[in-house]
């Protein structure tokens, strides 16, 4: 990849509205942050969501999107280049995302440098994510999981009793690019994503189909890299290492403006991604 020299800290900065056609230059940006994103994982991103990015001497030196999950936005990809830090645009950008959510709960995923300024905009702290990340190896399921075809509007039923969020029109743009697992009690999604591929959502109503679910997507990805972003408190972390994957970081879900919800049979294990819930 060709280097292309970052702007002059002093250059100005314009907001405006993200569309496809910044999809390279927000890639880029990603990249000099460590980010594995590829384009292809920007566009589904942005395809279910309004965003604002920075311009500076026609380079994209910041991105904000907010996703839109039914009464649920998700706040995400929110990245400043290095030399335009110090200078407030994490907050404009921030702002300008929130903006987009209307009077939907907003959730974010928060790494240590972004929590103080998103508590300051009023989030709290609901929980711990683990990123974990490996070759994959291959170990039997405890239950039957079906790898196919499955009805959108049984999965998009069990996604929205599990999380709140009406994502059902995502949930079959994932599942036409890659696979979906299906067992008695609950679903997951395997797609390509960055340098390998990426488990989620895993959506189940008891640990044992979750570890069924997440067996069964190891076997299929045996040798090969995998990525699981999994809710700290299932207590699955020790298992998903038996498969191959370590601990490699991890993040704080936010949420603020939360909404009241019924009981749900069902909960998500493992996010469909830090930016989607």
């Amino acid at each position: 990849m060709t280097r292309v020299d970052s702007p002059s800290p002093a250059a100005a900065v314009e907001i405006v509205a993200f569309t496809p056609a910044h999809l390279e230059g927000a890639q880029a940006l990603s990249t000099a942050v460590g980010w594995a994103h590829r384009v292809e994982d920007w566009a589904l991103n942005l395809s279910v969501s309004r965003g604002v990015i920075g311009l500076a001497e026609g380079r994209v030196v910041a991105t904000a999107l907010c996703s839109l999950h039914g009464p649920v936005a998700t706040l995400n990809m929110i990245i400043v280049d290095d030399s335009m830090r110090g200078r407030g645009l994490g907050r404009k950008v921030m702002e300008a995302a929130m903006a987009q959510a209307e009077d939907r709960e907003m959730r974010l995923v928060a790494t240590p440098e972004g929590m103080p300024l998103y508590r300051k905009l009023g989030f709290v702290e609901s929980g711990r994510i683990i990123q974990m990340g490996g070759t994959a190896r291959a170990a039997t399921p405890e239950c039957d999981v079906q790898v196919g075809p499955a009805d959108p509007q049984r999965l998009a039923e069990m996604d929205f009793t599990a999380s709140g969020m009406e994502r059902g029109a995502l949930l079959a743009r994932v599942a036409e690019a890659g696979e979906t697992l299906t067992a008695e009690g609950g679903f997951a999604m395997l797609r390509q994503f960055g340098r390998g591929h990426v488990l989620g959502p895993v959506v189940a109503r008891d640990t044992a189909t979750a570890r069924a679910l997440i067996a069964t997507a190891a076997c299929r990805m045996e040798g090969r890299p995998l990525r699981i972003d999994v809710y700290e408190d299932t207590g699955l972390v020790p298992f998903i290492e038996e498969l191959g994957l370590t601990i490699a970081g991890s993040g704080t879900p936010m949420v603020c403006g939360a909404k009241e919800r019924p009981q749900s049979a069902f909960r998500t294990h493992a996010l469909m991604s830090q930016a989607l819930g």
